[in-house]
C-alpha cells in the first residue's frame, strides 16, 4: 500500500503525456480545435498530479523528473507543433524558428524551475509557468477558429507575423526574470467569500456565453500579469523614495 500511493499522481501525469501526443496527432491531421482542446485538457491534469501527490503524501523526486518530462512534450513540443502547422508552416524559415524558440524556452524554463523549486519558488514562479504558456498559445487557436466560424475571411492566416511576434513574446516571457504567482497557498473563500462567489458565477455565466474569448482572456492576462505587477512595485518604490529623499 505504501507503494501504491506513488501510482496515482504518476497515472495523472501520464495522462498529460498521452493528451501531448494525441494533441501533436490531432494537429497533424488539421484537427486544431481539437489539438488546442487536449492541451488545455492536458493542462488540466497537470494541476491535478501535483495536488494528488500532496494529498497522498506521495510526493518524489522521480515524479517531479517524469512531470516534467511530460509537461516538455504536452506543454512544449504539442504547441510548438501546433502553431507550426496552424499558422507559421508558410512562413519559413521564420515559422519554424518561432515554432523552436517556444520550444526551446520552455524546457530552459523547465530546467530551471527543477532547480528552483523549493522555497519561495513554491509559491512564486520566475517566468511564466509553461503550462500557462501553452494555455495561451491554446486559447488563441480556439478563439481564432472560432472567429472563422462566425465570421469567415475576418482574420487573414496568409501573413501571420503578429502570430510570430506573440510566439517570442511568450517564449522569451518563460525565461524571463518576472514574478508569476502561484495559487496554492491563496485561500479564496476564507479571505474574500463573497467576492469569491460573485466572480464564480461571473465567469461560469461568460464560460457558458463565450468560452473561447473567457478562456483566452483569462490565460492572456495570467501572461501579462507578471510584466504588469513588476512595473506596479517599480512604480510603488519610486514613489516611496521620492518622499524620503525630500
Amino acid at each position: 500500500m505504501k507503494k501504491s500511493k506513488y501510482l496515482l499522481p504518476n497515472l495523472f501525469t501520464s495522462a498529460n503525456l498521452v493528451s501531448g501526443f494525441l494533441s501533436m496527432i490531432a494537429a497533424h491531421n488539421g484537427q486544431y480545435a481539437h489539438a488546442a482542446l487536449v492541451i488545455l485538457l492536458a493542462a488540466g491534469l497537470d494541476c491535478l498530479d501535483g495536488k494528488v501527490a500532496r494529498l497522498t503524501g506521495s510526493s518524489s523526486a522521480f515524479g517531479v523528473e517524469y512531470d516534467s518530462l511530460a509537461d516538455l512534450l504536452s506543454f512544449g513540443m504539442a504547441p510548438g507543433w501546433l502553431l507550426y502547422t496552424w499558422a507559421l508552416r508558410s512562413l519559413s524559415p521564420f515559422g519554424w524558428l518561432a515554432a523552436f524558440a517556444f520550444v526551446i524556452c520552455g524546457a530552459l524554463r523547465l530546467a530551471r524551475f527543477n532547480v528552483q523549486a523549493t522555497g519561495i519558488q513554491k509559491y512564486v514562479f520566475t517566468g511564466l509557468p509553461i503550462p500557462a504558456a501553452a494555455s495561451v498559445v491554446a486559447s488563441a487557436v480556439l478563439l481564432v477558429q472560432h472567429l472563422y466560424e462566425d465570421l469567415p475571411g475576418s482574420v487573414d492566416m496568409d501573413h501571420p507575423l503578429v502570430i510570430v511576434l506573440a510566439v517570442y513574446t511568450l517564449a522569451l516571457l518563460m525565461v524571463s526574470n518576472f514574478r508569476y504567482r502561484s495559487f496554492k497557498r491563496l485561500h479564496w473563500r476564507r479571505r474574500w467569500p463573497l467576492p469569491f462567489l460573485a466572480g464564480g458565477i461571473l465567469i461560469s455565466t461568460i464560460l457558458v456565453c463565450g468560452p473561447e474569448i473567457t478562456l483566452f482572456l483569462l490565460f492572456l492576462g495570467y501572461a501579462l500579469s507578471g510584466p504588469v505587477e513588476t512595473l506596479l512595485r517599480r512604480k510603488k518604490s519610486e514613489e516611496t523614495v521620492l518622499p524620503a529623499e525630500q
